[in-house]
């Protein structure tokens, strides 16, 4: 029973002073105590003089040993120094392109997570949706009105390119320069009402969004904007804020896609003539594809890697990867034909050069910026990519849950309707959650980046998981749409997300290595609280500056190691009831808790990760994408909680809250859990059972029941589904698919107790519902229904039989498209076949 007792004594002393951050003084002052303590008897009821004894003496020799170690000099030369050279020796050089990766973005709330104590207040800071009157405006004026005048199937089968009507109004309207500012002749927005603006053209046709998407993400606008000499902001940004000129930017080629630092695209720095005068510049080689907007583009923006072997611009030769702006007209530049990126009708395709000469100061930025381009592209995609892609994702699951509970409360089966059938309810209630956990952090992470942040870490989780979740929520939207879903034609509302999915998934990054190699590697150094600072001090080059910093840095990383098992078994063994939480938040306390907590969690696993692993994290993939899956579900449900507090709390959004929350809180653990099982230290794994899973599960999925209750509030009209899928293109126009959506959604349930009256009657057999009889007509004759329920159940039944019809062909209307397609390119040099050899 002694030893019991000392071990819980001891135990909680540890617990204590790790969770208090003490120092070596204090933990040897405390752990003395105890074992005074047990010296003197106390333990086993009985109070004598110590009996030290020899083993007693090796530990307070242990505990005086401990105690010097907050005199500086000893713990300088008998931890740190040792600790330095070893790190020193054993840590990969951070490469100039990592470096300046890593130097691109900010460090905002991804750095509370990590530190595994978020402050909460920084969080519920953060604005909520805010335009200015002019924003809004735009999105109900003109946004509104591109909406209407798409036809998505003309685009994308009949067309198979984008009419030029709908060019003429992007760039009548100023779309193309949203991001650049009213000085320069765009339109000045800020992130979010871009993001929203973006969100609803995406609603309508993915197609179109992507035109008006890129000019105002990474690109030539953007990169002139914020990097250009005078010259080129005068003379291009109000020709590409009108539409004049129609950027595309060329990074990607055959060899290197997601590891664009490897480009083989090269430029060389020679004299050369230029409009009849002899100028320093550039002579380029390159090969790029999967360009968008390349095809119809006037200015290309090129990246590729500078030499200067004759050291006319520095002293030295390979200056790095470098931007520059060349007119697609410009002398052996060459557009090639198009690409079909899964059937998009958005204008995709390669393009190449062999020994084009520009001049020197076509470089963005000019002659001071060469060698520059990564970092520009780096600093510019931290935040394009927190925007462009989780604000279509976004619209995407908005517009999947929208068309989809209409469509389950119009579609009857077994005499109810579909939505009410609990295979169905399941998809729905997901379509709830990803629709309103998308927007939450759309809305957060947007108004981030509007007050000036590039959040590197965050956006990178962002679009990932935002299309990750799109990809989910349009197959469940095809699942529960069924046969009407897999028809195409004018009136297929959902084919068009369906065919373009995949585009989302792989570009900016394709998510297969933005989840395992960007989100947690570049998060755990920017992020953590002292990792990147002794990353930094061990590469000084200076010994003794490097050595004073990482002194510095390591004490406070040992601190907060030991703080993290600490806290984290405290708060498992305690079930989170005394986590951070706070004041003020109308019962959601006990979900604040659950994710400080996590946090905790969180850290404890990650710090553990990168300490032992070191530079060989990068090889386990499987490993640091499940933390990166962890990481982005504390993210996301924090961002639950925010947008539950932004819309003022509605009561009827609880029980999705609670649904999100608690779904959110069971994929963390499934992803720690699957980090902590595959661990390749035994003993560390074995640590870490203890610590995080003391008592097994924590979290399970949202109950069954919670799921019918969200779903029950969105098969009707009404504010929860119109909150749930704001800022979307809504139509009301009864010759348009999702209109008639619409209408025929509130015809149907207008005549729902008629319905119920109509269906008793067809299972007691007094009314037959058969093709060719006036089913309702019998009914109203019969007296269970009226004449006027009569009249609105046939409106509903004409509504609904349009509804759930499918469009059809003769042969001749879709022969001609194979007849008519030109010969394989494979294998051949015409340019048909990207990345072939331009020679």
């Amino acid at each position: 029973m002694a030893l019991i007792l000392l071990l819980i004594a001891l135990v909680a002393v540890a617990i204590a002073l790790g969770m208090a951050r003490a120092g070596p003084w204090q933990w040897a002052v405390g752990l003395g105590l105890v074992t005074l303590a047990w010296q003197c008897g106390l333990f086993h009821g009985e109070a004598h003089l110590p009996d030290i004894g020899f083993l007693g003496f090796l530990t307070w020799l242990g505990l005086i040993a401990l105690g010097t170690l907050s005199v500086a000099e000893v713990r300088r030369r008998a931890v740190v120094q040792p600790a330095f050279k070893l790190v020193r020796g054993i840590l990969p050089k951070v490469s100039d392109t990592e470096q300046q990766a890593l130097d691109a973005g900010t460090v905002g709330f991804d750095a509370e997570i990590f530190s595994g104590t978020p402050d909460w207040t920084k969080l519920r800071a953060v604005p909520p949706i805010v335009l200015t009157p002019e924003e809004r405006a735009f999105l109900d004026g003109p946004t509104e009105e591109l909406c209407r005048m798409i036809d998505h199937w003309q685009i994308r089968h009949a067309e198979r390119r984008m009419p030029p009507e709908i060019w003429d109004f992007v760039k009548a309207h100023g779309f193309l320069g949203m991001l650049i500012s009213k000085e320069h002749g765009g339109l000045g927005f800020s992130a979010q009402a871009q993001s929203l603006i973006l969100g609803k053209i995406a609603s309508r046709s993915p197609d179109v969004v992507t035109i008006v998407m890129v000019p105002n993400s990474l690109g030539p606008g953007e990169l002139i904007e914020k990097y250009g000499t005078e010259e080129q902001k005068a003379h291009y940004l109000p020709r590409l804020a009108s539409g004049r000129e129609v950027p595309c930017f060329a990074l990607t080629g055959p060899t290197s896609g997601s590891d664009a630092a490897t480009m083989r695209d090269i430029g060389t720095v020679t004299k050369g003539e230029h409009e009849g005068r002899e100028t320093v510049g550039i002579r380029l080689t390159w090969d790029k594809r999967y360009i968008t907007l390349g095809p119809e583009a006037t200015l290309l923006g090129l990246a590729f890697r500078l030499f200067d072997p004759d050291k006319i611009l520095s002293e030295v030769e390979d200056v790095g990867i470098t931007v520059a702006l060349i007119p697609t007209k410009h002398p052996g530049v060459n557009i090639g034909r198009r690409h079909l990126p899964s059937g998009a009708a958005f204008p995709n395709g390669p393009n190449w050069g062999t020994d084009v000469f520009i001049p020197i100061d076509w470089v963005i930025g000019g002659e001071k910026m060469v060698g520059q381009g990564w970092r520009m592209l780096m600093e510019c995609l931290a935040a394009g990519r927190a925007i462009s892609l989780p604000s279509s994702a976004t619209a995407g699951a908005k517009t999947m849950l929208r068309v989809s509970t209409a469509y389950a409360r119009i579609r009857r089966q077994f005499g109810l309707p579909v939505g009410r059938m609990e295979g169905v309810e399941e998809p729905l209630a997901r379509l709830v959650e990803t629709a309103y956990v998308n927007e939450a952090a759309r809305a957060v992470t947007a108004a981030m980046v509007s007050r000036g942040e590039r959040p590197s870490v965050i956006s990178a989780l962002m679009k990932y998981q935002t299309t990750e979740r799109l990809r989910r929520a349009v197959n469940d939207a095809f699942d529960i749409h069924g046969g009407r879903a897999i028809c195409d034609g004018p009136s297929n509302y959902l084919q068009s997300a369906y065919q373009l999915v995949p585009v989302g998934i792989t570009v900016e990054g394709a998510n297969i290595l933005t989840r395992t190699l960007i989100t947690f590697a570049q998060g755990a150094l920017r992020s953590h609280p002292y990792l990147y600072k002794e990353v930094q001090a061990v590469q000084n080059p200076d010994s003794t500056e490097g050595l004073r910093a990482f002194d510095a840095a390591f004490g406070g990383h040992v601190v907060f190691s030991i703080a993290n098992v600490a806290g984290a078994f405290f708060h498992n063994l305690t079930l989170g009831l005394f986590a951070e939480a706070p004041k003020g938040t109308d019962g959601l306390e006990a979900i604040y808790k659950q994710l400080s907590r996590a946090s905790r969690n969180f850290a404890l696993v990650a710090d553990l990760t990168v300490a032992l692993l070191g530079g060989g994290l990068k090889v386990k993939q499987k490993l640091t994408g499940r933390l990166a899956d962890a990481l982005s579900e504390i993210y996301l449900t924090s961002c639950v909680l925010k947008r539950f507090e932004d819309d003022g709390r509605p009561e009827q959004d609880r029980a999705i809250v609670a649904f999100a929350a608690a779904n959110g809180l069971h994929r963390f653990e499934e992803a720690l859990r699957g980090t902590v099982e595959n661990f390749p230290n035994p003993a560390v794994r074995a640590l870490l059972r203890v610590i995080v899973f003391p008592f097994g599960r924590h979290y399970y999925p949202a109950p069954d029941e919670l799921g019918a209750r969200i779903v029950r509030l969105v098969l009707a009209p009404g504010e929860v589904r119109d909150r749930l899928t704001r800022d979307i293109y809504v139509s009301d126009d009864p010759d348009d698919p999702t209109g008639l959506l619409e209408i025929t959604l509130k015809k149907v349930v207008a005549a729902e107790q008629a319905e119920k009256k109509l269906e008793r009657a067809i299972r007691a057999g007094t009314v037959r519902r058969y093709h060719g009889r006036d089913w309702i007509g019998e009914a109203a004759d019969a007296g269970t229904i009226t004449e006027s329920e009569a009249q609105l159940l046939r409106e509903a039944e004409t509504l609904t039989q349009r509804v759930i019809a499918v469009d059809h062909f003769a042969p001749e209307e879709l022969m001609p498209h194979y007849r008519k397609a030109a010969p394989s390119s494979l294998g051949h040099n015409s340019r048909g076949l990207a990345g072939a050899d331009p020679s």
